[in-house]
Protein backbone atom coordinates (compact mmCIF):
# COMPACT_ATOMS: atom_id res chain seq x y z
CA UNK A 1 0.00 0.00 0.00
CA UNK A 2 1.46 3.33 -0.79
CA UNK A 3 1.98 6.04 1.77
CA UNK A 4 0.31 9.37 0.97
CA UNK A 5 0.19 12.06 4.21
CA UNK A 6 -0.84 14.98 1.59
CA UNK A 7 -3.53 15.76 -0.56
CA UNK A 8 -5.56 18.92 -1.73
CA UNK A 9 -9.08 18.39 -2.60
CA UNK A 10 -11.98 20.51 -3.76
CA UNK A 11 -15.34 20.22 -1.42
CA UNK A 12 -18.70 21.74 -2.53
CA UNK A 13 -21.36 21.77 -0.55
CA UNK A 14 -25.16 21.32 -1.67
CA UNK A 15 -27.44 24.27 -1.93
CA UNK A 16 -30.55 24.23 0.05
CA UNK A 17 -33.91 23.63 -1.21
CA UNK A 18 -36.03 26.27 -1.83
CA UNK A 19 -39.61 27.38 -0.02
CA UNK A 20 -42.55 26.19 -1.89
CA UNK A 21 -45.64 29.06 -2.48
CA UNK A 22 -49.06 27.18 -2.56
CA UNK A 23 -52.78 27.65 -0.84
CA UNK A 24 -54.61 24.61 0.17
CA UNK A 25 -57.35 24.40 -2.33
CA UNK A 26 -60.14 21.96 -0.70
CA UNK A 27 -64.36 21.05 -2.05
CA UNK A 28 -65.43 22.10 1.52
CA UNK A 29 -62.80 24.30 2.55
CA UNK A 30 -61.98 26.73 -0.89
CA UNK A 31 -60.17 29.42 1.30
CA UNK A 32 -57.98 27.10 3.10
CA UNK A 33 -54.71 29.65 3.01
CA UNK A 34 -50.98 28.63 3.00
CA UNK A 35 -49.45 25.49 2.93
CA UNK A 36 -46.55 25.88 1.20
CA UNK A 37 -43.49 23.44 3.28
CA UNK A 38 -40.12 24.34 3.97
CA UNK A 39 -37.11 23.27 1.11
CA UNK A 40 -34.37 20.58 2.77
CA UNK A 41 -31.00 21.03 3.87
CA UNK A 42 -27.75 20.67 1.58
CA UNK A 43 -25.87 18.10 1.79
CA UNK A 44 -22.51 18.47 3.47
CA UNK A 45 -18.99 17.39 3.24
CA UNK A 46 -17.51 16.42 6.50
CA UNK A 47 -14.03 14.03 7.44
CA UNK A 48 -14.58 10.84 9.17
CA UNK A 49 -12.00 9.34 11.56
CA UNK A 50 -11.08 5.80 10.71
CA UNK A 51 -8.45 3.38 12.68
CA UNK A 52 -8.42 0.99 10.33
CA UNK A 53 -6.89 3.77 7.55
CA UNK A 54 -3.29 4.41 7.50
CA UNK A 55 -2.79 6.50 4.44
CA UNK A 56 -4.53 9.37 1.87
CA UNK A 57 -4.38 7.24 -0.68
CA UNK A 58 -7.62 6.76 -1.68
CA UNK A 59 -8.20 11.16 -1.56
CA UNK A 60 -5.33 11.36 -4.20
CA UNK A 61 -7.31 9.88 -6.92
CA UNK A 62 -10.80 11.20 -5.95
CA UNK A 63 -10.27 15.10 -5.18
CA UNK A 64 -13.87 16.45 -5.92
CA UNK A 65 -16.54 16.01 -3.59
CA UNK A 66 -20.16 17.66 -4.41
CA UNK A 67 -22.71 16.68 -1.69
CA UNK A 68 -26.16 16.72 -3.02
CA UNK A 69 -28.50 19.78 -2.65
CA UNK A 70 -31.45 20.19 -0.82
CA UNK A 71 -34.96 19.55 -2.44
CA UNK A 72 -37.82 21.88 -2.85
CA UNK A 73 -40.82 21.86 -0.65
CA UNK A 74 -43.87 20.93 -1.86
CA UNK A 75 -47.88 21.89 -1.16
CA UNK A 76 -49.84 20.60 1.86
CA UNK A 77 -47.26 21.69 4.25
CA UNK A 78 -44.85 18.88 2.70
CA UNK A 79 -41.27 19.56 3.60
CA UNK A 80 -38.28 18.62 0.69
CA UNK A 81 -35.89 16.07 1.39
CA UNK A 82 -32.53 16.94 2.80
CA UNK A 83 -29.33 16.34 0.58
CA UNK A 84 -27.32 13.76 0.77
CA UNK A 85 -23.92 14.28 3.11
CA UNK A 86 -20.72 13.02 1.50
CA UNK A 87 -18.46 11.45 4.23
CA UNK A 88 -14.92 11.41 3.54
CA UNK A 89 -12.93 8.69 5.79
CA UNK A 90 -9.33 9.68 6.73
CA UNK A 91 -6.77 8.16 9.18
CA UNK A 92 -6.65 9.24 12.87
CA UNK A 93 -4.07 12.18 12.93
CA UNK A 94 -5.42 13.78 9.61
CA UNK A 95 -5.86 17.70 9.45
CA UNK A 96 -7.86 19.71 7.13
CA UNK A 97 -6.85 23.28 6.37
CA UNK A 98 -8.46 25.83 4.08
CA UNK A 99 -5.78 26.01 1.17
CA UNK A 100 -6.64 29.53 0.47
CA UNK A 101 -6.57 31.40 3.92
CA UNK A 102 -4.65 28.73 5.59
CA UNK A 103 -7.29 28.42 8.07
CA UNK A 104 -7.29 25.40 10.55
CA UNK A 105 -10.47 23.88 10.15
CA UNK A 106 -10.15 20.59 12.35
CA UNK A 107 -8.03 17.60 12.82
CA UNK A 108 -9.37 13.95 13.05
CA UNK A 109 -7.71 12.74 16.37
CA UNK A 110 -9.33 9.55 17.48
CA UNK A 111 -11.80 7.10 15.50
CA UNK A 112 -15.21 7.93 15.23
CA UNK A 113 -14.52 11.71 15.06
CA UNK A 114 -16.00 14.32 12.55
CA UNK A 115 -14.67 17.55 11.01
CA UNK A 116 -17.55 19.54 9.09
CA UNK A 117 -15.46 21.04 5.97
CA UNK A 118 -18.17 22.88 4.38
CA UNK A 119 -21.92 23.01 5.53
CA UNK A 120 -25.10 22.33 3.58
CA UNK A 121 -27.09 25.49 3.03
CA UNK A 122 -30.26 25.65 4.70
CA UNK A 123 -34.16 25.12 2.83
CA UNK A 124 -36.09 27.76 2.79
CA UNK A 125 -39.49 28.51 4.69
CA UNK A 126 -41.94 27.91 2.48
CA UNK A 127 -45.23 30.74 2.26
CA UNK A 128 -47.05 28.62 5.36
CA UNK A 129 -44.10 29.55 7.81
CA UNK A 130 -45.36 33.53 7.03
CA UNK A 131 -48.70 33.15 8.05
CA UNK A 132 -50.04 35.62 10.45
CA UNK A 133 -52.96 37.49 11.87
CA UNK A 134 -51.88 40.53 9.64
CA UNK A 135 -50.82 38.36 7.10
CA UNK A 136 -53.31 35.34 6.50
CA UNK A 137 -52.33 34.67 2.61
CA UNK A 138 -48.75 35.04 1.90
CA UNK A 139 -47.68 34.88 -1.46
CA UNK A 140 -43.84 34.51 -0.95
CA UNK A 141 -41.46 32.18 0.05
CA UNK A 142 -37.64 32.03 0.93
CA UNK A 143 -34.79 30.85 -1.14
CA UNK A 144 -33.02 28.06 -0.24
CA UNK A 145 -29.21 29.19 1.12
CA UNK A 146 -26.30 29.35 -1.18
CA UNK A 147 -23.63 26.79 -0.89
CA UNK A 148 -20.12 26.38 0.14
CA UNK A 149 -17.24 25.34 -1.70
CA UNK A 150 -13.50 24.98 -0.59
CA UNK A 151 -9.95 23.82 -1.71
CA UNK A 152 -8.84 22.04 1.15
CA UNK A 153 -5.07 20.52 2.34
CA UNK A 154 -5.54 17.41 4.15
CA UNK A 155 -2.23 16.65 5.89
CA UNK A 156 -1.57 13.15 8.03
CA UNK A 157 1.09 13.58 10.83
CA UNK A 158 1.72 9.83 12.66
CA UNK A 159 0.26 9.84 15.75
CA UNK A 160 3.26 7.62 17.22
CA UNK A 161 4.73 7.82 20.43
CA UNK A 162 8.38 7.23 19.85
CA UNK A 163 10.19 8.92 16.76
CA UNK A 164 13.51 7.82 15.34
CA UNK A 165 15.49 9.86 13.78
CA UNK A 166 18.41 9.60 12.17
CA UNK A 167 20.96 9.87 8.97
CA UNK A 168 19.89 7.38 6.16
CA UNK A 169 21.72 3.58 6.87
CA UNK A 170 22.16 5.03 10.62
CA UNK A 171 20.13 1.27 11.49
CA UNK A 172 16.37 2.80 11.80
CA UNK A 173 14.40 0.42 9.63
CA UNK A 174 16.56 -2.70 10.89
CA UNK A 175 15.72 -1.67 14.46
CA UNK A 176 11.78 -1.19 14.26
CA UNK A 177 12.14 -4.42 12.33
CA UNK A 178 13.79 -6.14 15.05
CA UNK A 179 11.94 -4.97 17.75
CA UNK A 180 8.15 -4.80 16.41
CA UNK A 181 5.95 -6.44 13.84
CA UNK A 182 6.77 -3.65 11.15
CA UNK A 183 8.40 -5.30 7.71
CA UNK A 184 10.20 -1.81 6.08
CA UNK A 185 12.40 -2.66 3.28
CA UNK A 186 16.50 -2.48 4.75
CA UNK A 187 19.80 -1.53 2.25
CA UNK A 188 23.16 -0.36 2.38
CA UNK A 189 22.11 2.64 0.31
CA UNK A 190 21.17 5.88 0.85
CA UNK A 191 16.90 6.66 1.29
CA UNK A 192 15.89 3.10 1.56
CA UNK A 193 13.25 3.78 3.60
CA UNK A 194 11.15 6.40 1.04
CA UNK A 195 7.64 6.59 3.93
CA UNK A 196 7.29 6.60 7.13
CA UNK A 197 6.92 3.01 9.09
CA UNK A 198 4.63 2.03 12.09
CA UNK A 199 5.71 -0.41 14.63
CA UNK A 200 3.92 -1.30 17.43
CA UNK A 201 6.64 -2.14 20.23
CA UNK A 202 5.57 -4.78 22.92
CA UNK A 203 6.53 -4.11 26.54
CA UNK A 204 4.88 -6.94 28.72
CA UNK A 205 1.34 -8.31 28.79
CA UNK A 206 -1.30 -5.74 27.48
CA UNK A 207 1.83 -2.72 27.41
CA UNK A 208 2.98 -1.26 24.02
CA UNK A 209 3.85 1.44 22.25
CA UNK A 210 4.19 2.71 18.68
CA UNK A 211 7.22 3.81 17.23
CA UNK A 212 7.50 5.67 13.45
CA UNK A 213 10.78 5.34 11.56
CA UNK A 214 10.75 8.44 9.60
CA UNK A 215 12.92 8.33 6.50
CA UNK A 216 16.56 9.75 7.21
CA UNK A 217 17.45 13.17 7.16
CA UNK A 218 20.12 14.84 6.18
CA UNK A 219 21.82 18.82 6.89
CA UNK A 220 19.28 21.26 5.47
CA UNK A 221 16.67 19.11 5.49
CA UNK A 222 14.11 21.79 6.97
CA UNK A 223 15.06 23.44 3.86
CA UNK A 224 14.02 21.00 1.46
CA UNK A 225 17.15 19.15 1.25
CA UNK A 226 16.94 15.59 0.66
CA UNK A 227 13.25 13.49 1.56
CA UNK A 228 13.45 15.20 5.15
CA UNK A 229 11.17 17.97 5.09
CA UNK A 230 8.49 15.59 3.53
CA UNK A 231 8.91 13.50 6.95
CA UNK A 232 9.68 16.05 9.78
CA UNK A 233 6.52 16.90 10.28
CA UNK A 234 5.48 13.45 11.86
CA UNK A 235 8.35 13.91 14.32
CA UNK A 236 5.72 16.76 16.14
CA UNK A 237 3.48 14.09 17.70
CA UNK A 238 6.01 12.28 19.40
CA UNK A 239 6.45 12.08 22.97
CA UNK A 240 9.92 10.98 22.72
CA UNK A 241 12.60 11.05 20.32
CA UNK A 242 15.15 8.34 19.60
CA UNK A 243 18.16 9.19 17.89
CA UNK A 244 19.98 6.26 16.24
CA UNK A 245 23.87 6.97 15.39
CA UNK A 246 25.98 4.04 14.10
CA UNK A 247 29.01 3.48 15.99
CA UNK A 248 30.38 3.63 12.45
CA UNK A 249 30.06 6.78 12.36
CA UNK A 250 33.33 8.69 12.56
CA UNK A 251 32.29 11.85 14.75
CA UNK A 252 29.10 10.75 16.64
CA UNK A 253 29.08 13.92 18.46
CA UNK A 254 28.62 15.97 15.30
CA UNK A 255 25.93 14.26 13.60
CA UNK A 256 23.92 14.28 16.90
CA UNK A 257 24.42 18.06 16.44
CA UNK A 258 23.27 18.20 13.06
CA UNK A 259 20.21 15.85 13.72
CA UNK A 260 19.00 18.11 16.41
CA UNK A 261 19.39 21.60 14.69
CA UNK A 262 17.55 20.15 11.93
CA UNK A 263 14.87 18.97 14.21
CA UNK A 264 15.00 22.41 15.99
CA UNK A 265 15.15 24.57 12.44
CA UNK A 266 11.89 23.30 11.55
CA UNK A 267 10.06 23.71 14.79
CA UNK A 268 11.90 25.36 17.73
CA UNK A 269 9.03 22.92 19.66
CA UNK A 270 11.01 19.85 19.43
CA UNK A 271 14.15 21.16 21.18
CA UNK A 272 12.20 20.25 24.53
CA UNK A 273 10.74 16.93 23.36
CA UNK A 274 13.19 14.01 25.78
CA UNK A 275 15.82 12.18 23.88
CA UNK A 276 17.85 9.36 23.51
CA UNK A 277 20.64 8.16 21.81
CA UNK A 278 20.57 4.40 20.55
CA UNK A 279 24.48 3.11 19.52
CA UNK A 280 23.60 0.74 16.70
CA UNK A 281 25.70 -1.40 15.16
CA UNK A 282 27.72 -2.36 18.48
CA UNK A 283 28.47 -6.02 16.65
CA UNK A 284 30.96 -4.08 14.65
CA UNK A 285 32.99 -2.81 17.34
CA UNK A 286 35.30 -5.20 20.18
CA UNK A 287 33.26 -4.35 23.66
CA UNK A 288 36.92 -2.32 24.78
CA UNK A 289 37.03 -0.02 22.20
CA UNK A 290 32.50 0.36 22.47
CA UNK A 291 33.25 1.36 26.34
CA UNK A 292 36.12 4.01 24.85
CA UNK A 293 34.15 5.73 22.33
CA UNK A 294 31.11 5.64 24.65
CA UNK A 295 32.83 7.54 27.30
CA UNK A 296 34.40 10.10 24.69
CA UNK A 297 30.65 10.90 23.25
CA UNK A 298 29.76 11.72 26.76
CA UNK A 299 32.29 13.78 27.77
CA UNK A 300 31.86 15.77 24.25
CA UNK A 301 27.92 16.29 24.67
CA UNK A 302 27.17 19.48 25.72
CA UNK A 303 24.30 18.62 28.00
CA UNK A 304 23.91 14.98 29.08
CA UNK A 305 21.52 12.36 26.96
CA UNK A 306 20.99 9.23 27.97
CA UNK A 307 22.91 6.55 25.71
CA UNK A 308 21.63 2.84 25.03
CA UNK A 309 24.37 0.66 22.53
CA UNK A 310 22.32 -1.70 20.73
CA UNK A 311 22.75 -4.42 17.87
CA UNK A 312 19.77 -4.85 16.12
CA UNK A 313 20.99 -7.45 14.24
CA UNK A 314 22.84 -9.36 17.30
CA UNK A 315 19.66 -8.52 19.45
CA UNK A 316 21.93 -6.96 21.66
CA UNK A 317 20.77 -4.21 24.31
CA UNK A 318 16.98 -4.26 22.52
CA UNK A 319 15.21 -5.15 26.08
CA UNK A 320 17.38 -2.67 28.29
CA UNK A 321 16.03 -0.19 25.12
CA UNK A 322 11.91 -1.19 25.11
CA UNK A 323 12.65 -1.13 29.37
CA UNK A 324 14.02 2.27 28.82
CA UNK A 325 11.95 3.94 26.22
CA UNK A 326 8.36 2.65 27.94
CA UNK A 327 9.95 4.19 31.43
CA UNK A 328 10.35 7.71 29.67
CA UNK A 329 6.73 7.50 28.04
CA UNK A 330 5.26 6.78 31.29
CA UNK A 331 6.76 10.41 32.24
CA UNK A 332 5.52 11.90 29.58
CA UNK A 333 2.58 10.90 29.98
CA UNK A 334 1.78 11.51 33.58
CA UNK A 335 2.64 15.58 33.25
Amino acid sequence: MKFVDYVTILVRSGKGGGGCVSFRREKYNPHGGPDGGDGGKGGSVILHGDKQLYTLLDLRYNRHHFAGPGKSGGSRDMTGADGDDIILRVPIGTIAKDRDTNEVLGEVGEHGQEVVLVKGGRGGKGNAFFKSSVRQAPKFSQPGEDNEERNIILELKLLADVGLVGFPNAGKSTLISAISAAKPKVADYPFTTLVPNLGVVQVANYQSFVMADIPGIIEGAHKGKGLGIQFLKHIERNAVLLFVIPVTDPDPIGSYQVLKKELEAFNERLASKPRIIALSKIDLMPPEDLEVLVQLIEDGMEEPVEMLPISSVAQMGLDRLRNTLWERLEKERAR
